[in-house]
């Protein structure tokens, strides 16, 4: 991620909580963090705007609250951490974006363990493949489904 100043890359991030409603998030680079920490009054001169957080919580400002444990997108923000795991489900939207923005990806990509049994793997490519075969299905990309098709039958036997 970008420095807010200047075109190096961020290494730290700052989130001022003004008010409940306003939130603004810095990413600064050392040298910057180092002007906005000790200069008075250079948190006008960051070029970055405050957005009340209630905005960002839902489409449309609409907050939200999980039933289960009664967190808001909010609290999540301002905490960085979600009360229950039907919260992942309820943020879905607000989250995808976070975690592309950390991670660039929303989906874990990384290696399998060396002792992940084959027949594990095998029945996770066969979970994918499925998934995408349901995808194109819904697209009406018969040939792709085909193809999809096809391949699960080789996987199978």
């Amino acid at each position: 991620m970008k420095c807010n100043r200047c075109p190096t890359a961020a290494a730290l991030h700052i989130t001022e909580i003004h008010t409940e409603d306003q939130v603004e998030e810095l990413h600064l680079c050392e040298e910057c963090a180092q002007k906005y920490l000790y200069e008075p009054n250079s948190a006008k001169q960051t070029g970055v705007t405050t957005a009340p957080a209630e905005e960002s919580e839902a489409p449309g400002g609409v907050s939200h609250e999980c039933e289960v444990c009664g967190i808001k997108f909010v609290d999540f923000r301002n905490s960085g951490r979600l009360g229950c795991p039907s919260d992942y489900a309820l943020f879905r939207e607000e989250l995808l974006p976070l975690l592309e923005n950390i991670h660039g990806e929303t989906k874990h990509v990384g290696k399998t363990p060396r002792r992940l049994p084959q027949n594990q793997q095998k029945h996770a490519e066969l979970v994918t493949l499925r998934k995408q075969l349901v995808q194109a299905v819904n697209k009406e990309d018969y040939e792709e489904a085909a193809r999809l098709r096809d391949l699960i039958r080789q996987v199978e036997g």
